[in-house]
C-alpha cells in the first residue's frame, strides 16, 4: 500500500515518529530515471518518508555554461517524481542559500523537527573536501553515499573519507526509530545506472526547450518559478 504524501508541515509519519527525509542537491541539468531510480532504491534501504530533490539555482563547483533556466530543470524534475514520495524544489532559491552547509542550516531551523540525511555520489564523496565547510556539513545531518562505478577508489582515498572513516555506520542503524546523529556516514551498494545528465544534453542540447515559457509551483514553498526569470 502507498504510504500518503507528506506536507511540508508535517512532523511525523503514520508510526508517530519524525519524519525522515533524504535531500538530494543537484543541478538536475535535466533530471532523470537515475536521479528517480536512486532516490527510490536510498528510501528503501535506509526507511525514509520521502526525498527532496534540492534543484539548485546554481552550483558554485559547476561552470553556468549550458545550464538551463531554474524553471526548466524543475519542471523536468516533477515530470521525473510523478508517483513517487520524491519532491523536487527550489527552496535555495527561496532561501537565498548557495552553498549547501547554509541550506542545511537553514532547512534545520525551518523544519525543526523532521530527520534529514544527505545523500550524494561517491563521485562527489571524491571531491567533498572541496565543498565550504564540508566537516560542518557531516556535523549538521548523517551522509549517506551511494557508489557509482570508476568513482570509488577515489572516495575511499579521498582527503575526506580519511576524517569521516570513523564515523561510518552499518545501514541497519540507519533503520532504527529514534533520533539520528552526525556525524554518521553510510555506504550504499546500487547498481550500476548508465543515464547521466551530460549524455542527454550530448544527445538533444536543446532539451529545456521542450519546457519555454514553463511555470512550475514549488510544494514547499509554493511560490511560482517561471522560466522568463532565468536560472
Amino acid at each position: 500500500m502507498a504510504r500518503a504524501r507528506l506536507g511540508p508541515g508535517a512532523a511525523l509519519n503514520g508510526k508517530g515518529v519524525p519524519i525522515r527525509t533524504g535531500l538530494l542537491g543537484g543541478s538536475f541539468n535535466p533530471a532523470h530515471g537515475g536521479h528517480r531510480r536512486i532516490s527510490l532504491f536510498t528510501m528503501d534501504a535506509l526507511g525514509l518518508d520521502e526525498v527532496w530533490w534540492l534543484v539548485s539555482p546554481g552550483n558554485p563547483l559547476k561552470p553556468k555554461k549550458g545550464m538551463a533556466p531554474l524553471a526548466a530543470r524543475l519542471k523536468s524534475a516533477e515530470k521525473q517524481a510523478r508517483c513517487a514520495r520524491i519532491v523536487p524544489t527550489a527552496i535555495e532559491r527561496h532561501l537565498g542559500t548557495r552553498y549547501t552547509i547554509d541550506t542545511l542550516r537553514a532547512l534545520k531551523r525551518r523544519y525543526p523537527k523532521r530527520e534529514f540525511v544527505w545523500m550524494m555520489g561517491s563521485d562527489n564523496l571524491a571531491e567533498f573536501h572541496r565543498w565550504r565547510q564540508w566537516r560542518e556539513i557531516a556535523r549538521t545531518v548523517p551522509i549517506a553515499v551511494i557508489a557509482r562505478p570508476g568513482y570509488n577508489a577515489a572516495a575511499l582515498a579521498s582527503p575526506a573519507m580519511a576524517w569521516l572513516r570513523r564515523y561510518t555506520v552499518p545501514v541497519s542503524s540507519f533503520r532504527k526509530s529514534g533520533r539520528w546523529s552526525a556525524p554518521a556516514l553510510v555506504f550504499l551498494k546500487f547498481d550500476p545506472d548508465p543515464r547521466s545528465a551530460t549524455a542527454i544534453r550530448r544527445a538533444n542540447a536543446g532539451w529545456a526547450d521542450d519546457y519555454t515559457n514553463a511555470q512550475v509551483r514549488d510544494r514547499l514553498t509554493f511560490r511560482s518559478v517561471r522560466t522568463a526569470e532565468g536560472s
